[in-house]
């Protein structure tokens, strides 16, 4: 072990929170140690801005308990934590573990319970990666680093402490882990786990919680560096354990996605988690929907159905909450509705709560090469920029562009067929053989005229249907309009 100063490793107490200074002080006052530990101090030592801080106590979460009171909650099983309230901030506190007196694990050898307390020594041996394994103790201003993890840092190395095969057995997570913090902190794997990282290592997932599964992909998706662990999923065949039926290929729609929503974490904006998941599961959404339409489904009741298949289907991987799945369908459902809107009901989506999300997943769609979104994600785009005069004058050219490409549809489907120039003839009479039936023909024809006009005037002021009487009446006693 070697004990650092903070000063030297880039640490200092104006970088920390009040939160996480406010537990470590109550703990030491209460007569325990504790330390800063994991990713907070991690990042801290190579300039980025962490997200939250752990401590770590040689209090048990029952005695945390006692000193933080109602601010604090225990939580887990597998891992007994307690999770203390500063403010509205929460920190994690957890107990030095030490190793198990009689494993409990499965038959794969995952740990499945682990609350052994001990010192710090055995705790840093319990820790996963040697980057995670440094104590910051702010207070006296030292970093206490046992397997030389300051070294790891400053090479850019991921090393796994202690057998990489047996780690990964004990907790298969932490193959999620080596690919989050590789793409993450841009840091070389050690090749002593890319030795074991094989196909059959990852079926090993397959043991762990689709609940669990869920939390770590959206650890991945809202890291902000997407776009660079997406292929690494592929490379090391993680992609089928977390995916059920998407095909383990990036699409320039998924690309585009990913590069999007890192940016947007790079600026500081918010991002649901669920939306990735919304284009990740588009083209298996669109392929159920021409399943159930080619059955004579109609398409409402089609979209309906798919989307309950394709996340019921994905459940099998990861279970994504309620909440979540809602959300998912409602974009899937906003493109119908943003591809052909009606002039009058413009305005209205415009407000509705899903807008947002399903015009950025249009817009991504169109951006991406998909022509079958027909423009409408540039217009959006430019309609909502309008002022109110603007947007009435766009919404009546739209109305009017719509009726004109429907009333071209309409000719194409009326348009008449060609006519044949052959005219067949009312009354299936036989073309006469001889001279002499040519000659009499036209003499029958002009004889058919002569009866025909004979007839006609015989229909003189003498005939019956000339003297029919006009009945005169009386439009008073007439009553219009539907009768009783």
């Amino acid at each position: 072990m070697q004990t650092l100063r903070a000063s030297k490793c880039g640490l200092s107490t104006t970088q920390l929170p009040s939160s996480i200074l406010d537990v470590i002080d109550s703990l030491t006052k209460a007569g325990y140690e504790a330390y800063i530990v994991g990713g907070g101090v991690r990042d801290l030592m190579l300039g980025l801005n962490p997200k939250d801080f752990d401590a770590v106590t040689n209090a048990t979460p029952a005695q945390v308990k006692e000193v933080f009171g109602r601010r604090c909650r225990i939580i887990g099983r597998r891992f007994e934590l307690a999770h203390v309230y500063s403010g509205r901030e929460l920190i994690e506190v957890a107990t030095f573990r030490a190793p198990p007196k009689k494993a409990v694990t499965s038959t794969s050898g995952m740990i499945l319970r682990d609350n052994n307390w001990g010192s710090i020594e055995q705790d840093f041996a319990r820790r996963d990666f040697s980057i995670n394994a440094l104590y910051y103790q702010p207070r006296k201003g030292i970093v206490l680093d046992f397997c030389d993890a300051i070294s790891d840092i400053h090479h850019k190395t991921l090393r796994l402490l202690g057998d990489p095969k047996q780690r990964f057995e004990e907790d298969p997570v932490r193959m999620l882990r080596t690919l989050r913090f590789a793409a993450k902190l841009n840091f070389d794997i050690d090749p002593a786990i890319l030795k074991i990282f094989d196909v059959d290592m990852t079926q090993l997932l397959r043991d762990v919680s689709p609940h669990r599964l869920y939390d770590e992909s959206q650890k991945l998706f809202t890291m902000g560096h997407l776009a660079r662990v997406l292929p690494m999923l592929i490379e090391f065949d993680i992609w089928k354990q977390l995916f059920a039926d998407i095909k383990p290929e990036i699409s320039q729609f998924i690309e585009r996605a990913a590069k999007n929503t890192d940016q947007r974490i790079q600026i500081g904006k918010t991002i649901n988690p669920a939306f990735f998941y919304a284009v990740l599961l588009w083209k298996p959404f669109l392929e159920r929907c021409d399943f159930y339409l080619n059955k004579g489904v109609i398409p409402a009741e089609a979209r309906a159905q798919a989307g309950l298949d394709v996340l019921k289907r994905q459940a099998t991987r990861t279970v994504i909450p309620r909440f979540a799945e809602t959300f998912i369908r409602e974009v899937w459902e906003m493109q119908v509705r943003l591809l052909n809107p009606k002039p009058q009901q413009i305005e209205a989506l415009a407000g509705h709560a899903r807008f947002r999300a399903g015009f950025d997943f249009l817009l991504l769609r169109e951006k991406s090469g998909d022509d079958s979104t027909q423009g409408m994600g540039q217009w959006w785009d430019q309609y909502q920029s309008l002022s109110v005069d603007q947007k009435e004058a766009a919404i009546s050219q739209y109305n009017r562009q719509r009726a004109k490409t429907r009333r071209k549809q309409n000719a194409e489907v009326n348009e008449p067929k060609e006519i044949s120039t052959e005219i067949e003839p009312l009354v299936d009479v036989p073309e006469p053989r001889s001279r002499r039936s040519r000659r009499e023909q036209p003499r029958q024809k002009d004889a058919g005229r002569a009866s025909a006009s004979a007839s006609a005037e015989q229909i003189n002021s003498d005939h019956p249907i000339m003297k029919r009487k006009r009945v005169n009446r009386d439009l008073s006693k007439v009553i219009f309009g539907p009768t009783q």
